[in-house]
């Protein structure tokens, strides 16, 4: 096939994406914006960083907020591509034009972890791990799904144990790390 054919094919394709997030935005403004799931996703992704905030250990702030970030981007990454691959889609998004639900991407995730990072941090890693993973694969994801704010596709919360597992112990790995030198 020419450049010229896949270059039409592709924009072709990306005309009928724009399509569709025009109708997106359509029923984000109509519908979702001000609902009730709209107001606690904002809520869901202002709160914690606000309790975060009040409650952490100051001593420890940088080196905590370095393995939040690293999650949050993270579970943004993951969480495009099993939109974008059919696992699972988002109803009620707080902001319309991203794939993913961004208070559980860039607040819930990332603030629980830096919680557990916390609370004895000389306690068994795999453990914390163990039970941030049953707790947000068998808790809240179920929980999300009961409000409508997820719609799993084709994946099951038993699916998300092993990544949530890792996730936390990678953030567990990147909070104790001690290879930091000032910048000249």
């Amino acid at each position: 096939m020419d450049k010229e054919k896949v270059a039409g094919l592709i924009d072709e394709n990306y005309y009928k994406i724009e399509e569709l997030l025009d109708q997106k935005m359509q029923i984000w403004s109509n519908y979702v914006v001000f609902s009730g799931l709209w107001w606690l996703g904002v809520m869901l992704s202002v709160v914690p960083w606000i309790l975060w905030i009040l409650l952490r250990n100051k001593q420890s702030t940088d080196r905590i907020l370095y393995a939040g970030f690293l999650i949050a981007i993270l579970s943004l990454m993951l969480d495009v591509l099993g939109d974008q691959y059919g696992f699972w889609h988002y109803r009620f998004n707080v902001i319309p034009l991203i794939p993913t639900y961004f208070p559980w991407d860039v607040t819930l995730m990332p603030v629980g972890i830096m919680f557990l990072l916390q609370i004895k941090p000389a306690g068994n890693p795999y453990l914390k791990a163990l039970v941030f993973a049953l707790l947000t694969s068998y808790a809240a994801e179920p929980f999300i799904h009961w409000l409508g704010i997820y719609q799993p596709t084709k994946w099951r919360y038993t699916y998300s144990v092993p990544i949530q597992f890792g996730l936390y112990l990678l953030a567990h790995y990147f909070s104790r790390r001690q290879k930091f030198q000032e910048l000249i």
